[in-house]
């Protein structure tokens, strides 16, 4: 059984629940190679996690890319928001490490999602097992009631478009230490990459704060940058590349090396562009190809030329 508080859910009952949302078995399960499973999507042809480890890819791109072990030293309280919740591991990795350094850290979780059906089968497929039987609780309750409130975690799992809930949180100025930024990949979900989706998230960020994510994309680096952000390398997964991580103050980051910062001067680094928050992804990268069709900015085959020989330097 699942108990949250005062109420038990058993299991019989979280699967009458599930089976009425038509969660069960959706996305298929893979194991990565730290032994952590993810889900892989159909619809996006990707998994939700890298193949290298999907729990180390939630601690080591966003709880260490967004220095949260350092706040949670020295702050009573963080704030966070996690963009494309997915399964829930970087808000589980989040709360087990927080706590880890101050248990009584209160913590104020925004989480945004759009398919309610990943959590939901997460809980089925036991893939919180990783982490403490507080946590599988807490995540649990907040995938079926979208909400849950204890004496030090306040949290909300908004089920709908990111964009949507990007407006509402920055019409409220709502102010987050530490920002996940975990869409799937630019080409395959670029509604959450563009100037305007991210010019809104920057919004949403405390003058200390940090955003962490897994691309390496110029365009997304330039988006970042049209949105006053300072930029540094971040540690990634069984990837070529450095993600990235932004921020408005002058932190401890890693600089991004020459050749990044010269990749964004070249056609690729012209970022996507969704002026009503509301386009589809078809749009959105025609959009981008026809202003990379037209600029004259040196294309990234001569940038390549320039800087490779024989293989990804960065």
């Amino acid at each position: 059984m699942v108990r949250e508080g005062t109420k038990i859910l058993t299991v019989d009952e979280f699967r009458q629940f599930s089976d009425t949302k038509q969660t069960m078995n959706v996305f298929p399960t893979q194991t990565t190679e730290d032994g952590s499973l993810t889900f892989f999507s159909s619809e996006f042809n990707e998994a939700f996690h890298s193949k290298f480890g999907a729990k180390k890819e939630a601690y080591i791109t966003y709880i260490q890319g967004c220095q949260l072990l350092e706040k949670a030293k020295t702050q009573p309280s963080l704030k966070i928001i996690d963009i494309c919740y997915g399964l829930g591991y970087n808000t589980a990795e989040a709360l087990t490490s927080i706590w880890s350094i101050n248990p009584n850290c209160q913590i104020e979780i925004i989480a945004l999602e759009i398919d309610e059906r990943v959590p939901l089968q997460a809980i089925d497929n036991k893939l919180w097992k990783y982490w403490p039987q507080k946590i599988i609780n807490l995540l649990t309750k907040l995938a079926i009631h979208k909400n849950t409130h204890t004496d030090n975690l306040q949290a909300q799992l908004f089920i709908e478009d990111a964009r949507v809930t990007i407006q509402k949180l920055a019409a409220l100025n709502f102010q987050a230490d530490a920002i996940f930024l975990d869409p799937f990949s630019p080409p395959k979900c670029p509604q959450l990459w563009t100037v305007e989706f991210l010019n809104l998230v920057a919004k949403c960020l405390n003058p200390k704060g940090i955003i962490a994510t897994y691309s390496c994309s110029a365009a997304i680096r330039k988006a970042l940058q049209l949105a006053g952000l300072h930029l540094g390398e971040n540690k990634s997964v069984g990837r070529r590349a450095p993600g990235t991580i932004a921020s408005f103050a002058s932190q401890n980051f890693i600089p991004l090396s020459l050749v990044a910062r010269e990749h964004l001067n070249t056609r690729a680094a012209i970022p996507y562009r969704d002026p009503n928050l509301n386009d589809s992804a078809p749009i959105i990268i025609q959009r981008r190809e026809n202003e990379q069709k037209a600029s004259t900015l040196e294309t990234t085959s001569k940038w390549k030329k320039r800087w490779f020989s024989g293989g990804v330097l960065f």
